[in-house]
């Protein structure tokens, strides 16, 4: 399986990086675009509304103090009013007759006029005050008007019209809606950069860690992350340096038991290499000289295989292994059940110490990683010419896309439980060098279990 690369390891970091900012950032841009589009609406109907509605007002007070004038009557009272107005420079009042033409204004230029805007017409129509805001037709100026009629005795005798620029309203409208936008736009740059600054808090040293890592993956065990935080980062550091410190451990015990059985295999060898090659090259004076050697050859030939592999009750082993274990488990709440077949004993050919290892290590295991279902069952049983050994716990089990992979060496898989990875993959070498067959999977009803078999000695 190929081993990712520093700049595949380095797209994963920045992919990480576009998420966070992506995920965050545009909440954050999207919260603020929202408040933004309500303050705008709610400034226009401030500004535009509120306008619109006091002329409104203004118009309809106006044309309610001129409802008892007669058609002649009323252009005398308009002219009157208007030369009395004083209020031209901020706000144009109109009389219009009833085709639309403006009689008298505060504003002498639209004096004749005829305006088109549909206030006018609609007020003379529904009789009740109408406002418009848009461009004037004949100055293309951005105004905002209101139009009520006047009625005498049930006949609209003319219409009071109020006109006002709108450019003052639209720049204060503008620079305050410019105000507003730089706002948002500090306050978007500034979650932007904090979000950048915490992300790569976390992005760069997860980088640091994973180099690390890698570097222990490839052999350099014991090799330790400097701890810089004391945060979920730190405890993954902390994790890490534990790690690569029980594997260099491991590796140290594997290498002192591989020199220690080199040691000593390597006297009885030298003695039957020795003895082999005299004979073989005719060295030897006589025959007395060919037996004794060829004694010793047999006799340091012995002494290897009792070295390496002896003959053993399976049964026994595996029986001082659960009893060992029973009294432990029942003080950690856990039930070590034991069921063995009909036969005695079951003789195999091995090495005592390291089946019992394995034994340990398989019940270890199945407390750690199946502790919750406060049972662990064993059996042993006959099955042709194969002892066969079942452990099982009730705990949640391994994931079906995990299995393949739990006998590889370092691999934990998804659990949580302590441990370097090493502990099946050990397994399964010594009972391989045993002739047999570990096997890994999910009991039925629920549970882990592991399989042994064993050749037996008829």
């Amino acid at each position: 399986m190929a081993k990712p690369t520093r700049l595949q390891d380095q797209v994963k970091i920045r992919g990480i990086r576009r998420r966070w900012l992506v995920n965050s950032v545009a909440i954050v841009l999207l919260i603020l675009a929202l408040a933004v589009g309500a303050f705008a609406a709610m400034l226009h109907s401030y500004y535009y509304g509120g306008t619109e509605d006091d002329l409104e007002r203004k118009a309809t007070s106006s044309a309610n103090g001129f409802r008892m004038y007669t058609r002649s009557d009323y252009r005398a009272a308009a002219q009157q009013t208007v030369n009395s107005y004083e209020d031209k420079s901020r706000l144009e009042l109109q009389f219009l007759d009833t085709t639309g033409a403006v009689l008298y204004s505060g504003n002498d230029l639209t004096a004749g006029s005829t305006p088109s805007t549909p206030d006018i017409q609609k007020a003379m129509n529904e009789r009740t005050a109408s406002p418009w805001r848009g461009r004037d037709p004949d100055t293309g100026e951005r105004i905002l008007a209101a139009s009520s009629p006047v009625i005498y005795q049930g006949e609209v005798v003319g219409v009071i019209r109020y006109v006002t620029s709108l450019s003052g309203i639209d720049r204060q409208y503008v620079f305050t809606m410019t105000v507003i936008a730089a706002i948002a736009l500090a306050i978007f740059a500034m979650v932007y950069f904090s979000n950048l600054y915490f992300v790569r808090s976390i992005v760069e040293p997860l980088a640091g860690i994973t180099e690390i890592a890698r570097v222990i993956a490839d052999g350099s065990y014991g090799v330790q992350i400097e701890k810089k935080f004391d945060d979920e980062i730190g405890e993954l550091t902390d994790a890490i340096n534990d790690m690569s410190i029980k594997i260099a451990q491991a590796e140290k015990t594997q290498s002192e038991f591989i020199s220690s059985v080199s040691h000593e295999l390597r006297t009885p060898l030298t003695a039957i290499t020795g003895w082999a090659e005299t004979i073989q090259n005719g060295e030897c004076r006589s025959g007395a000289d060919i037996k004794k050697g060829m004694g010793i050859i047999v006799s340091e030939a012995k002494r290897l295989s009792s070295m390496v592999v002896e003959p053993l009750d399976l049964k026994a082993e595996l029986e001082d292994a659960v009893y060992t274990y029973t009294e432990f488990f029942r003080k950690e709440g856990i039930t070590l059940e034991y069921q063995d077949g009909p036969e005695e004993m079951l003789p195999i050919s091995g090495d005592p110490q390291r089946l019992r290892q394995v034994f340990c290590n398989l019940l270890d295991n199945a407390a750690k990683h199946g502790g919750s279902g406060e049972r662990i069952l064993v059996t042993l049983f006959r099955e042709g010419d194969e002892a066969v050994i079942r452990i099982r716990d009730y705990g949640p089990g391994a994931p079906e896309e995990e299995l393949p992979f739990l006998k590889n060496k370092f691999y934990k898989g998804s659990s949580k439980a302590r441990g370097s990875g090493i502990g099946l993959a050990v397994c399964e070498e010594i009972i391989t060098r045993h002739e047999g067959t570990l096997e890994v999977g999910n009991a039925e009803g629920g549970g882990f279990q592991v399989t042994i078999r064993l050749p037996v000695e008829n």
